[in-house]
């Protein structure tokens, strides 16, 4: 590919002095890719660990155990209430430090890396709003509908499983998208901590060759697509998952 459109650019940079040297310049391609692929992986981690605390912290919230849904809330309020990047530095810099390191045969590495904990501390930040959203998704499942399920027998944590649980996802999946989106674009501040995601990479490059304008341009250009495929995708799952009767 780079191939093809690499004479344009660089006629482009020679003419016009317009750089987009990762277009014509092989290193800077690799480092531009290399950056994408980082990004699409932290994000992918990110939503999926948010996931996960919002049906595990829902559930909880529903519970009939006043000491986990006081646990919960604390985490939430913990988490909600204070600034994403104050929580990534406090998670790398302060838990980091004191985690355990690994001998690599002469020299010691952290267990967790600056990726791991980006995800683990943008995943946990999400998942302090994922949690209010799938509550609301199960306040907003009609309570006849569980008491048809006790009605058959069913235990607490299957009515919430099979029942109240797919239910609720459909029901939150505006507002989850919304969060979901907001994650996606929050990745960006793995930069601080050194993860080669796109914005660190794209920095690297405008360093080594000052076209800050023209990389500025690609960052704008790769978060504009990537929360348009995230929107498609929610979008498309919010019309397949779509109950009548339910919200419609």
């Amino acid at each position: 590919m780079l191939e093809i459109i690499a004479p344009f650019f660089e006629r482009l940079n020679e003419t016009a002095g317009i750089n987009f040297s990762p277009f014509h310049d092989p290193y800077d391609w690799s480092r531009f890719v290399e950056g994408m692929w980082i990004s699409v992986k932290l994000i992918s981690a990110i939503i999926a660990l948010s996931l996960v605390i919002g049906v595990l912290g829902a559930g909880a919230q529903t519970s009939k155990s006043r000491l986990l849904r006081i646990v919960v809330a604390a985490y939430i309020e913990v988490f909600r209430n204070t600034p994403p990047i104050v929580q990534l530095l406090f998670f790398y810099f302060g838990l980091g430090a004191i985690t355990p390191q690994v001998d690599m045969g002469g020299w010691y590495e952290p267990i967790i890396g600056a990726f791991g904990w980006a995800v683990i501390a943008i995943g946990i930040f999400g998942g302090a709003y994922n949690v209010e959203i799938f509550r609301s998704g199960v306040e907003a499942v009609p309570h006849h509908t569980k008491e048809a399920a006790e009605a058959l027998g069913f235990s607490d944590l299957k009515i919430f499983i099979y029942i109240t649980l797919p239910l609720a996802f459909r029901f939150c999946l505006p507002a989850l998208t919304n969060n979901i989106i907001s994650l996606a674009k929050t990745s960006s501040l793995a930069y601080v901590i050194a993860v080669p995601e796109i914005t660190y990479s794209l920095a690297n490059i405008w360093s080594d060759s000052l076209n800050v304008s023209e990389m500025m341009v690609l960052l704008f250009v790769f978060y504009i697509l990537l929360v348009a495929v995230i929107a498609q995708i929610m979008s498309f799952l919010e019309r397949k998952l779509a109950l009548k009767g339910y919200g419609q």
